[in-house]
């Protein structure tokens, strides 16, 4: 296939938006809010109830926009949607207006006050969950003091001592089954999305507003906010006298109240990710429960339900307002196909785990923006799924993409599943939630599938519908129960092969360039060898330097870096050539 021009490729994007852009001028300018971020209890309270506040105000309309201090992103993504032919150009945005100001702005919209009980640092969640639910501004003891009554609002609800422990000896989890009796069971959250965000227990005292500066989007969403352990062997270090294994109890019937509610209708997005200082062996916290098998437990835990995670989303500002950028269907620019494979091995590098609404907007920019991408073929994974939240930030890099940028899902697909967890009765279901974002996103490959095992048949069967041209996974059976790759092989034409975790840092050009090598050198003569290479929050300059020292350090290697595309359409000829 020719690749079309960068102008012909953005055409589609940049009518869109330039016709969104030309609607500002009868629109309110933005409203603007800058955190003070000062690391202390009062920044984390006044956080708290900003975006409380804009998750209401951004319910139908991007209205407000939440900058910090101490965080550089806001600012710069809003000076790139605002350039020529971005969905904000020509929209204004006011001088930063202080809670007060922000709080006489949604006069009339947000209904009172939901005062959480910082005895029980697990009800500033359920006080998300409520203030979503009820159109309330989530207040401590102290800011409800100071402000509420110049702010002329009623209290909605009061969890201050309403939370004991009588029911499960623990009040943590008192409360969240009290939010799940009266909030989730009644259907009045959302049954597309969970937020899994670490409360107060600590990070109020440390002024730490990574999973404060998320809850617009958990309240525009309506969404149920819970902060549980998914360990039943081991008390969660915020809770240490509850009875063992009484978090996951609770974590499971949630899972199961949305899943009921979403009664196969739609699969659910679990946004956040747990708290290592309470749930994985961390400095100070002593835990059998290494962090990544924190996370892969985590994922083991909700797929059964339908459900599935968009991890770290601490410090993703303004998701509210983002999400309301316009849409439209993206389209690659996609590289002619390489055919006839011969002898020598082929490499194609994943930059990998852009899985997360992190990852996309706090990470990405930095490797993006490297002066040496385009020299080189990479694909990059990034979730679709992660256009309900940052459809501009997705719709930015495939319009800045070069010919060498090609775009794939990460783990697992249109978010991080464990595939062979799911219900059969679920896999249909599956094929559709991800076709549909698979296409918005012009995408064929899942080349991150997580699980605990290779793929059966039937998840074979679902990946082929969105995925056929290729499709690799990483096997972790932390259990030991017998897991393992799949074989390479070619699934009703499907390629199915192994992604490859090492070497981790591409930082370190001789040892990257020694196990390259290592992985060349097992090549047999006169055959055609594949290495699909998966870089953890690399740049295109690390990858440059780790094969200009593997050319240096071992001249006689035969290879050649190719696009993932043509990677696995040259495994698909070899593998039909070899009768496989």
């Amino acid at each position: 296939m020719i690749a079309r021009s960068a102008a012909s490729r953005c055409l589609p994007f940049l009518i869109v938006l330039a016709t969104a852009a030309a609607s500002h001028a009868d629109t309110p300018s933005i409203l603007a809010h800058k955190l003070s971020a000062r690391g202390d209890v009062a920044s984390y309270d006044e956080a708290m109830a900003a975006a409380t506040l804009q998750g209401i105000l951004n319910r139908d309309a991007p209205n407000v926009y939440v900058s910090s201090n101490a965080h550089p992103r806001p600012a710069h993504w809003l000076e790139i949607l605002r350039r020529p032919g971005g969905w904000l150009e020509g929209r204004a945005v006011g001088e930063p207006v202080d809670l007060d100001r922000l709080v006489e702005s949604a006069r009339g919209r947000v209904r009172g006050a939901v005062i959480w009980d910082p005895v029980v640092p697990a009800t500033v969640n359920v006080a998300t969950t409520i203030a979503g639910v009820e159109d309330g501004i989530v207040l401590s003891p102290e800011l409800a003091e100071a402000r509420l009554k110049a702010w002329g609002l009623p209290i909605l609800h009061d969890l201050r001592g309403k939370f004991d422990g009588r029911e499960t000896g623990s009040k943590k989890n008192d409360a969240y089954r009290w939010a799940v009796r009266e909030y989730l069971d009644k259907g009045l959250c959302s049954s597309h999305r969970l937020f899994l965000n670490e409360d107060a227990a600590t990070r109020r005292a440390e002024g730490a507003l990574g999973d404060v500066v998320t809850r617009d989007w958990a309240v525009k969403n309506r969404g149920f906010v819970f902060d549980l352990s998914p360990w039943g062997d081991e008390v969660p270090a915020d809770d240490p006298h509850q009875r063992l294994g009484l978090d996951l109890e609770t974590y499971r019937m949630i899972l199961q109240s949305i899943s009921r509610n979403a009664a196969g209708r739609q699969l659910t997005e679990l946004a956040g990710f747990f708290s290592f200082a309470k749930y994985a062996a961390v400095p100070g916290h002593e835990s059998r429960h290494d962090p990544v098998f924190t996370e892969w437990e985590t994922v083991r835990l909700i797929s059964p339900f339908g459900c599935y995670q968009n991890t770290i989303t601490g410090d993703s500002f303004n998701q509210s307002f983002h999400s309301q950028a316009p849409r439209k269907p993206l389209t690659q620019r996609r590289p002619t196909l390489r055919t006839g494979p011969g002898e020598t091995t082929y490499i194609a590098m994943f930059m990998a785990d852009y899985d997360s609404s992190f990852a996309l907007y706090d990470i990405l920019p930095s490797k993006w923006d490297s002066p040496h991408r385009g020299k080189v073929p990479l694909a990059w994974g990034i979730n679709p799924n992660l256009l309900e939240t940052y459809p501009d930030l997705v719709a930015h890099v495939y319009a800045t993409a070069t010919p060498n940028d090609l775009f794939t899902a990460d783990a697992s697909a249109a978010g991080y599943f464990n595939p062979n967890q799911l219900p059969a009765s679920l896999l249909p279901l599956f094929v559709v939630h991800n076709r549909k974002f698979f296409r918005e996103a012009d995408m064929t490959i899942a080349p991150m599938v997580l699980d605990w095992d290779q793929p059966t048949d039937a998840v074979k069967d679902a990946f082929h519908e969105f995925a056929p041209d290729g499709f690799a996974t990483i096997v972790m059976d932390i259990y030991n129960q017998g897991g393992k790759p799949p074989k390479p092989h070619l699934w009703k034409g499907m390629p199915v092969t192994e992604l490859i975790s090492e070497p981790w840092d591409f930082t370190q050009s001789a040892g990257a360039a020694d196990v390259i090598h290592g992985r060349i050198a097992k090549r047999p003569a006169h055959e055609t060898g594949f290495l699909l290479s998966r870089l953890v929050w690399m740049s295109p300059t690390d990858v440059i330097r780790a094969f200009d020292a593997l050319r240096a350090k071992y001249p006689d290697d035969r290879f050649e870096l190719v696009d993932i595309q043509s990677f696995f359409n040259l495994f698909r000829e070899d593998q039909e050539r070899r009768g496989r």
